[in-house]
């Protein structure tokens, strides 16, 4: 059976009449074949000079004879798309996703812009979505979080029709752009709606399930709502075991040690990063791997052990720094920092907090400028400049506000309040500490509201 198709109807579709026919012209012409000769037995010359001109559709049997003759697949000739493509494409996505594991989140962006524009010419919906995924993840690398943005918000666009577990990598990575950006609130309230969405729809997928709780601790406790970080991580352990994707067990062991540290739980915790280390190791993602040692940096620092706690935290900043993951080698440097202050090195720390100064700032790692500033404030007190200490710890508090990081909020307020005592300024140090009390003073419901019964057991 073959189709009309007006002009207007056919234009930009590469499996409309006109494309197909102008396929059927140059693969024959390029073979030496006459019209008759692609025709016969089973079709007439005059069929195919009408099928070359675009004023019909050619019926599936004739798909098949056409693409036989001129040694093609149908679905080649239909679409354009070259036999194999979409496989080949999955691969390099697979190559692509191992250079940014290993390698410079550049290079990976590179392959994956390459992929993404191969995609979008083939029409090849899965593999566009993953390859604007990958450029999200690359972007969240290097820092550049507006981009990352951009692209996690692209991927939902893309996948707008199709089911909410499907989409949730794209609403975790567009969080996580919000979270390092210092907007604490609003990536929580992204991610509590997706899994509020789940449950409504009694979509009790395990693996967006654990991605969205996961991806909500960090959020959950920079805001000082511990109990429902704790929440989060017993609900994503609870799932573990449904879990296939080793990389999303590895993460959320790593994650969910942070609210083990929180609770003095030190010797869980070890465990739990032994076991995100181990997955990391085997799957050679260097980043995730490097944040392990990260966390072993502020577990020793915690316990008191600065020495192996600023080794841990120079093979963490190392390794990002070798895959040019600069945000992040930047946070690593300002925990490094703190320990170095701690070992009696201030100048040191100073000197690699001012640098670090031009790469943090309210809009990149709002929270890590805070924490910088509050150890510029720390050693300019302790070598007597007091007019520098309130210069830090004010910046340190404008920043810590905006995010609404409560626990760090609270300690640089009661740093600045006690500095404005000692120089008599009572009723300023006054203010400063009532800004501290404020939001630790309903503990639980910094995010959308009260922390609630606990979540329902897995089914």
């Amino acid at each position: 059976m073959t189709d009309a198709a007006s002009p207007a109807e056919d234009a930009g579709r590469p499996d409309g009449p006109a494309a197909i026919g102008r396929r059927v012209q140059r693969l024959r012409t390029a073979q030496g074949m006459t019209q008759r000769q692609l025709a016969e037995p089973a079709y007439t010359a005059a069929y195919v000079s009408t099928l070359e001109a675009g004023r019909v559709r050619p019926s599936e049997a004739a798909l098949r004879h056409l693409a036989g003759r001129l040694g093609v697949t149908s679905d080649e000739l239909l679409t354009g798309r070259p036999a194999h493509l979409a496989t080949d494409l999955r691969v390099s996505l697979l190559d692509a996703q191992r250079t940014l594991a290993t390698g410079a989140a550049e290079d990976a962006a590179a392959d994956y812009a390459r992929l993404l524009a191969d995609a979008e010419r083939h029409g090849l919906a899965g593999e566009r979505v993953a390859a604007t995924l990958g450029l999200g993840q690359c972007a969240l690398e290097t820092g550049d979080l507006d981009a990352a943005r951009a692209h996690f918000e692209a991927a939902e666009r893309l996948l707008s029709d199709a089911p909410l577990p499907r989409r949730a990598r794209a609403v975790r990575g567009r969080a996580v752009a919000h979270y390092l950006a210092g907007e604490l609130r609003y990536a929580c309230y992204l991610l509590e709606t997706a899994i509020a969405g789940l449950d409504a729809a009694g979509l009790r997928d395990p693996e967006a399930l654990v991605l969205l709780h996961t991806a909500v601790i960090a959020p959950y406790m920079d805001l000082g709502a511990h109990a429902r970080a704790a929440q989060a991580a017993e609900f994503a352990l609870s799932l573990a075991p449904q879990v296939s994707d080793p990389a999303l067990v590895a993460s959320m062991h790593r994650t969910v040690a942070r609210t083990l540290i929180a609770e003095g739980r030190t010797e869980e915790a070890r465990t739990s990063l032994a076991k995100a280390a181990e997955l990391y190791e085997g799957l050679q993602i260097r980043t995730e791997l490097a944040h392990c040692h990260w966390m072993r940096g502020y577990v020793h620092a915690q316990d008191g052990d600065l020495e192996s706690a600023e080794a841990e935290l120079r093979t963490a900043r190392d390794m990002l720094a070798s895959k040019r993951a600069s945000l992040y080698t930047a946070q690593v440097e300002v925990e490094l920092a703190d320990v170095l202050r701690r070992r009696g090195r201030a100048q040191e720390a100073e000197g690699l907090l001012r640098r670090l100064l031009g790469e943090l700032h309210p809009d990149r790692g709002a929270v890590h400028a805070g924490g910088a500033r509050r150890l510029l404030g720390l050693i300019a007190e302790e070598r007597g400049d007091l007019a520098a200490a309130e210069e830090h710890y004010g910046a340190a508090l404008a920043l810590l506000r905006r995010s609404g990081a409560a626990g760090d909020l609270a300690d640089i307020c009661l740093l600045l309040g006690d500095l404005l005592r000692r120089l008599g300024r009572a009723e300023a140090a006054m203010d400063v500490y009532r800004t501290g009390l404020g939001p630790l003073g309903t503990p639980g419901s910094t995010t959308l509201g009260p922390a609630g019964p606990p979540l329902p057991p897995p089914a």
